[in-house]
C-alpha cells in the first residue's frame, strides 16, 4: 500500500508503483533520504543536476527508458 492518501510527484508515484520505499531508493542513489522525501512529496521541487543525475542513473536501472522529462519539466 504505497503511497496511500499521500499527494505525490511523478517521482514518488515511480517509487510506489514499484513498491520501493524512499529509504531504499536514498541509499541505492546516495542521496540523503530527505532530499528523496522532498523530491518525492513535491510536485514542484526540482533538485540540482546532480542530484537529477544520480537519481536518473538509480531509475534506469528498473525501467532503462527512463527520461528527465518523465519526472520533472525541464
Amino acid at each position: 500500500m504505497f503511497g496511500l492518501g499521500k499527494k505525490r510527484s511523478k517521482l514518488g508515484k515511480f517509487l510506489d508503483k514499484h513498491s520501493i520505499t524512499t529509504t531504499e531508493f536514498s541509499k541505492a542513489c546516495g542521496v540523503s533520504r530527505k532530499t528523496i522525501g522532498i523530491v518525492c512529496n513535491d510536485k514542484n521541487y526540482i533538485p540540482r543536476q546532480d542530484i537529477i543525475k544520480k537519481i536518473l542513473k538509480t531509475v534506469r536501472r528498473i525501467d532503462s527508458s527512463a527520461k528527465i522529462n518523465d519526472f520533472w519539466d525541464i
